[in-house]
Order: C-alpha cells, then sequence, then structure tokens
C-alpha cells in the first residue's frame, strides 16, 4: 500500500533530465569567435609584412596590451625580444618563406613591464585562390613550464655532473692512497744478491682494493739470503694488515732460525694466535720461504724452500727445459695451531731461474667466454719457452702474459724470478 506523499512522478523526472540537456547543450554553444579569443594559446594572423592584423585576447594578456595598440600598428617581429628579433630574421622567416610553414621554434616575446615570456611558435602561411600568399596565421604556446623543467633538468644534470667529478677525484685520491700503502707491503727494490739476478712485478687487478700478495728477498747473514712469496686470503685493509704481519714475521724468523719449516712453522704460530684462536676471524695465507746459498767456486746456488699450501715453484733450467719443484702436502699457514710444511732442496746453476708466483695468473679466465682458466699446465709450458733467459726476460714476458688476458685477469698476482748469472758468451774478434 503506497502512502500519500511517496508516489513516483514519472514526468518530473523527465523535466529535471531535460533541463540538464538544455544546460549541457548552453554550454557546447561557444562561438568560433569566443573559442578563438579564448583560446590556451595565443593566435595572431599578420599580413605578408608582418603587420598584425588579428590578434586573441590570451595572447594580447600575456603581451599586457591592448588590441588597438597592437592591430594595424605592431609587427609580429616587435613582440619579440632583440635575440628573437634576430633569430626571425635569419633563420625563421627564411624557412617560413620557402617552406610554407615553420612549427615548434623556441622565440621569447617582450612583455610590458619587461618581461619575458618563453614560447614556442609555429607560422603557415595562408594562399589565396590563385596560389599568391595572403597572410601568415601563428599560433603561440605558453613555454614557461617547459622552460622551468628544461632548467631544473640542466640544474639536475650540472649537479649530476659535480656528483660526477667528486666521485672520480674521490676515487682517484683512493687509489693514489691505496698505491702508496700496496707499495709500503712490497720491498722498494730487491737487494744484490752475489752470482744471481733477481726481478720481481706485482700486478693489481683492482686499483680500489689492496691486494693480499706478498714478497720479498733479503740477506739473512754473510753468506745466505732469505726469500719469499705469498698470498693472503680476503683482499682489503683487512688482508693487509696480514701481509704486513706476515712480512715482518718471516723476516725476524729468518734471522732467528733460517731454516724453511721452521720460518712457517713460526708464522702458522703467529697468525694461528693472533686470529684463529684469538679473535674468532680466521685469517691465512699460503706462502713458499727458502734460503739462497751462492757457492763461488762453482758458480752454482743452492736452494731451500718450503711450502704451506702454495703453488709449486718452477724451476727453468739453462738447457730449455721447466719442471716443477714439487712440495706436496703443505698445509695453509696460520689455519692450525700446528701444521707440517713440506721442504725441498734444489741446486741453481748458471742460467737458471727458480720462478715463484700466486694463484692470480693460474687462475686467469681465458677463451672467448672466459671460463676455461690458464692452468698449471700452461704456465710451465710458457716458463719451458723462455727457460734460458734471465730473471729479467722471465718477468717481462710473464708481464706481457698478464696483460693479454684483460678482463679475465680478476685477482693480483706477484710474480719473482731468482735465476744465477750465466757466464758472459765470448765475443770472436775478426782479424
Amino acid at each position: 500500500m503506497c502512502r500519500t506523499g511517496q508516489h513516483h512522478d514519472p514526468y518530473r523526472a523527465d523535466d529535471a533530465k531535460a533541463s540538464s540537456s538544455a544546460a549541457f547543450a548552453a554550454l557546447l554553444e561557444d562561438s568560433a569567435e569566443d573559442l578563438y579569443e579564448s583560446a590556451p594559446c595565443g593566435y595572431l594572423s599578420t599580413l605578408m609584412d608582418g603587420t598584425i592584423a588579428k590578434i586573441n585576447t590570451t595572447l594580447l594578456d600575456w603581451l599586457g596590451l591592448t588590441r588597438e595598440a597592437v592591430v594595424g600598428r605592431m609587427r609580429f617581429t616587435d613582440l619579440l625580444t632583440v635575440g628573437g628579433k634576430l633569430y626571425h630574421e635569419t633563420h625563421f622567416a627564411p624557412l617560413l618563406r620557402m617552406q610554407g610553414e615553420v612549427g615548434g621554434i623556441a622565440l621569447e616575446i617582450k612583455q610590458t613591464g619587461g618581461g619575458r615570456l618563453p614560447a614556442l611558435v609555429s607560422s603557415v602561411v595562408k594562399h589565396g585562390g590563385a596560389g599568391e600568399p595572403l597572410l601568415i596565421r601563428t599560433t603561440v604556446f605558453d613555454a614557461r613550464d617547459r622552460r622551468a623543467y628544461e632548467q631544473e633538468l640542466l640544474r639536475s644534470r650540472k649537479a649530476a655532473e659535480e656528483a660526477r667529478e667528486q666521485a672520480e677525484a674521490h676515487r682517484d685520491r683512493l687509489q693514489d692512497a691505496l698505491a702508496v700503502l700496496q707499495q709500503s707491503l712490497l720491498p722498494d727494490i730487491l737487494p744484490a744478491v752475489p752470482g744471481m739476478e733477481t726481478a720481481a712485478y706485482y700486478h693489481t687487478a683492482h686499483p680500489e682494493r689492496l691486494g693480499g700478495d706478498f714478497y720479498d728477498v733479503f740477506p739473512v747473514d754473510g753468506n745466505r739470503f732469505g726469500f719469499f712469496l705469498g698470498d693472503v686470503c680476503g683482499k682489503g685493509p683487512q688482508a693487509a694488515a696480514v701481509t704486513s704481519l706476515t712480512r715482518y714475521t718471516l723476516r725476524a724468523a729468518a734471522l732467528h732460525e733460517p731454516d724453511p719449516v721452521s720460518a712457517l712453522t713460526t708464522l702458522n704460530k703467529v697468525l694461528h694466535e693472533r686470529y684463529t684462536a684469538g679473535s674468532g676471524d680466521p685469517r691465512y695465507c699460503t706462502a713458499v720461504f727458502g734460503t739462497l746459498e751462492p757457492d763461488p767456486g762453482t758458480g752454482k746456488v743452492t736452494v731451500h724452500l718450503a711450502s704451506g699450501g702454495h703453488p709449486p715453484v718452477i724451476i727453468a733450467r739453462a738447457d730449455g727445459t721447466a719442471h716443477f719443484l714439487p712440495t706436496p702436502g703443505g698445509l695453509l699457514v696460520g689455519i692450525l695451531p700446528s701444521a707440517r710444511f713440506t721442504a725441498a732442496t734444489t741446486v741453481l746453476g748458471p742460467g737458471d731461474v727458480l720462478l715463484l708466483y700466486t694463484d692470480g695468473i693460474t687462475e686467469a679466465r681465458t677463451g672467448e667466454d672466459r671460463t676455461s682458466r690458464y692452468g698449471d699446465e700452461a704456465l710451465l709450458a710458457f716458463a719451458a719457452d723462455h727457460a734460458g733467459h734471465s730473471p729479467q726476460a722471465v718477468i717481462r714476458a710473464l708481464t706481457g702474459l698478464l696483460h693479454g688476458f684483460g678482463d679475465g685477469l680478476d685477482d693480483d698476482t706477484a710474480l719473482l724470478a731468482l735465476g744465477v748469472t750465466a757466464p758472459a758468451t765470448p765475443q770472436t774478434r775478426s782479424s
């Protein structure tokens, strides 16, 4: 049952719809003149000499001028800044004459009071029935938002460039500091060993990181010289600290007891107590330590060495052969409280070279896909190809090999060559 006053009146609803439709239709009945005058961009028409014949209210408001002051009294170029006039005469107008239209040209328009309005201007020439040019119609878009965006973009680019330059300068300073620190962990020069020649090279794979490879040659007493080469686990300041401790420990141990196994045993105890047992942060290394005992009478040098987990040294003989000096079973230095190290002895004759290296060279990635390792056997073959050469020549050849790996070499590499001086080849004198 319906109650009084709540009946649905279809006629009243239809009247409301009709009223709404009429109001909407009224909004759509703007005249073309209204659309022209109130457009969101500026419009103007000029004669072929540039005299303004028509201009809309939008552009007049931007300029701060009246229609009476503009139409028939000013030319389009009168609305432009000095720079805009110059560009119009040298580029805009010639292009318009040749092409009949020009679009999206950035110009600045003068405003009353001295202001400048950045604008994008497009013009097209209208022709008569006989093809003769009659007038130019021009559209002006307000480019202030675009100009602000471009300026902000330029500021952002400038800020990014300054940040990049600062980062590069900081990186350069960091690399310089790291290079100095890295150099402090290596000997400045190798001492002269009677009857022998020595050469060394250190390749830094990452200038931004401190490496953990090390080497040294030093006198032990009046007759013997000590040498070592090794690789500390890890990179960075922690590895550098271990490297420094290792170098000074081995030097001190050699002066106390030059036996190679004893020297590595002392180093093992120091590293284990300092890092593994004391801090719970194990730090260890691989190392080869040895002594050189030149015999002036025979011109030969006896080599005693021991290895702790390090790749075997290579002996390149004067006769053109090369072989590894086996040191199997040697443990990493510093990982266990007591460790067994493997000793070996050999004799170098004139022209023989003892080559020590870290695994950066043998683990270099080769091949087009950089998935293969260079390997120990390839290094041995390379050493055999250069057997009979001086230590300096061997190191130069190995340096070229390292550089040839390119981005396949991602670990530091230390090289040390110790060779017995070969007798000078007598020169025959022609009569």
